[in-house]
């Protein structure tokens, strides 16, 4: 029994350096609530570009990926700024970034610093852009600028004025 109490501290400790390690990215969308006579739910990229406006991450696509024959893929390049940046060499859907569409609300969204995202970002200033297009509709990009990784809490807002109400970009150390 005394030799478990050395190996039970240790992996306490690893714990608790992990957790001391684990910075996480928190990203919330508002989609608003639009008064409009024909109203389709937007398509929406996230991602993240380097200061040089490159892309270098998508964190997320929502857009309808189950219409029949691939339909819903053909309106991705609505989403100008996005399918310039990287959406044009996707193939589409991609495993671990394509969700469904969202209707109005609040979605938050949570990446840890070891997601297959968020790895390969070095030390640096980054853009986090949130585009969004809607069928019959508008529309619309927000950028948040931040550094990457952080040392202390960073958390900043931004808010749209047709197809996005407000971004939110919340970095823990």
């Amino acid at each position: 029994m005394l030799a478990a109490k050395p190996l039970l501290m240790t992996a306490a400790t690893s714990l608790l350096v992990f957790q001391a390690q684990a910075t996480e990215l928190r990203v919330g969308v508002e989609l608003p609530q639009l008064a409009v006579a024909e109203y389709h739910k937007p398509y929406v990229a996230i991602w993240i570009e380097n200061k040089d406006t490159r892309e270098v991450t998508n964190l997320e696509v929502w857009y309808d990926a189950a219409m029949k024959e691939h339909e819903g893929n053909k309106w991705l390049k609505d989403m100008r700024q996005w399918w310039r940046k990287s959406g044009r060499t996707l193939e589409m859907p991609v495993d671990g970034i394509t969700a469904a569409t969202r209707g109005p609300g609040k979605y938050d969204l949570t990446f840890e610093a070891d997601d297959a995202r968020l790895v390969n970002l070095s030390a640096g200033n980054y853009l986090l852009r949130v585009e969004a297009a809607r069928e019959v509709g508008g529309r619309e990009m927000l950028s948040i600028p931040f550094s990457w990784p952080v040392t202390t809490a960073f958390s900043t807002q931004t808010s749209g004025s047709s197809e996005l109400a407000e971004v939110v970009l919340s970095i823990q150390p």
